[in-house]
């Protein structure tokens, strides 16, 4: 059995992570993981022993924001919990003894999206060029981890581009929001790696027991458009909704006013190549299949 610590007592993945673990224990016995949280709040943690532990998972951090509305202050703050509190984390589960440390970090430390009708497709040979203070957060996070791998401590950071859900919370619920009201919406080919949150519980699963260290860039398998998305989330809620062409243009217009624009119609997308992990399978939902297990709809 495989004891693994979460850092973060109510963050989204972390919990997903959880609920996503008893029921494989369930279904894999002789799997089985052990899931204790615990919080980073105060220095009451620094005290605590985490021996005994196989795997940290460290989901703690601060979301990201839109950066024209936050301070300067604000930004040091992201820093400090993004990543001085990630580097510390990683030095006690070293010093405790603790075998693995998994790092949740983002897509975002490539930069924004690219503009509505530019590609921007991720391959491994991509350096990160973050374009705002939270995705260098991020960054640094990486960077002040990585020295501490050793053959006895095992780092793997997982740069995950949108996560999406039930209950998850950013772009996902509000395009879901506007599918089931809207009758119309732009056609628009642009191409975003998304994934689904039990295809990413899936993958840490994995890494934890096969005790794996590296980079990984995690998708599901289909990367899908804003416009076929919203299709979908909109079908399996029993609407339809007709997609327009010939609105990339206004778009654009309205993207220049508009940095968010880019974030919904905009391109951003990894390389399918590099999602690719050997010797793990982490895609049990394709994107119909988890479009219906958030809305309760049954395969037919």
């Amino acid at each position: 059995m495989k004891k693994v610590l979460v850092t973060g007592l109510n963050s989204y993945i972390g919990n997903s992570f959880e609920q996503w673990i008893k029921e494989q224990n369930d279904k894999h016995p002789e799997e089985e993981i052990q899931v204790t949280k615990c919080t980073l709040r105060g220095a009451d943690w620094m005290k605590e022993s985490w021996a005994g532990y196989d795997a940290i998972l460290h989901v703690a951090g601060l979301a990201h924001v839109d950066v024209s509305s936050v301070s300067e202050e604000s930004k040091q703050k992201y820093c400090k919990v993004n990543r001085d509190l990630a580097i510390d984390t990683a030095k006690k589960a070293k010093e405790d003894g603790v075998k693995q440390f998994i790092n949740l970090s983002s897509i975002i430390v490539y930069g924004a999206s690219a503009p509505i009708g530019k590609e921007k497709v991720i391959t491994a040979e991509t350096k990160p060029e973050p374009a705002s203070f939270y995705g260098e957060s991020k960054l640094q996070a990486e960077e002040g981890i990585l020295p501490l791998a050793d053959d006895r401590f095992v780092i793997a950071n997982i740069r995950t581009p949108m996560v999406y859900g039930k209950n998850a919370k950013g772009n996902f619920p509000k395009l879901a929001e506007l599918a089931k009201k809207t009758p119309i919406f732009p056609d628009v080919e642009n191409r975003r790696s998304m994934i689904y949150i039990k295809n990413l519980c899936e993958l840490i699963r994995q890494i934890v027991l096969k005790e794996a260290g590296g980079m990984f860039y995690p998708q599901n398998e289909e990367q899908v458009s804003t416009s076929e998305l919203v299709a979908l989330i909109a079908e399996c809620n029993g609407k339809k909704v007709k997609l327009v062409k010939g609105f990339e243009g206004c778009l654009a217009f309205a993207a220049k006013l508009n940095a968010k624009m880019d974030k919904v119609f905009g391109n951003l997308a990894y390389d399918q190549m590099i999602s690719k992990v050997e010797g793990i399978s982490y895609t049990p939902y394709s994107l119909t299949e988890s479009i219906k297990d958030i809305y309760g709809k049954s395969e037919g």
